[in-house]
């Protein structure tokens, strides 16, 4: 009888301390699993500020650059409105006009492809940390595959 009591108090030390390296294994994954979590959700918030100081950059540049031009076109204009002032003739006012219409629409023209520039530039630079990220993502989920 003694020995069957040894046979199952044996069978019952081995079944603890395997369910004690199981459940210390369970706890570190998990553990690891969360430092990792964490480490992602930390990579990814610093992606978005990244994105979002881009973007703001991007748009204060575009208001700087649409405030130089308002300013610049106002000047145009004032510097028109005397010399049309200061015309002699119909046709002086209409040659006056012509030409100056014509050099407002090549300055607009001219502003509104480098507003385009700055624009496309900052969207590619507001969204380069986000493509970072969901690169470095994409790898890892193939590599753990």
């Amino acid at each position: 009888m003694a020995a069957a009591a040894d046979a199952v108090k044996s069978g019952v030390e081995q079944f603890t301390a395997a369910s004690n390296v199981a459940f210390k294994d369970g706890v570190e994954k998990t553990l690891a699993a969360l430092n990792d979590a964490n480490g992602v959700s930390k990579k990814n918030l610093e992606a978005v500020v990244a994105s979002v100081t881009a973007a703001t950059k991007g748009a204060e540049a575009l208001g700087a650059r649409a405030m130089a031009y308002s300013k610049k076109s106002f000047e145009d204009q004032v510097v028109a409105a005397k010399s049309l002032a200061s015309a002699k003739s119909v046709q002086e006012v209409v040659e006056l006009q012509t030409a100056f219409a014509k050099t407002a629409l090549e300055a607009y023209m001219a502003e509104v492809g480098k507003m385009s520039e700055t624009v496309s530039a900052s969207v590619k630079d507001s969204m380069k940390p986000l493509n970072e990220r969901m690169t470095a993502m994409v790898e890892k989920l193939q590599a753990a595959r």
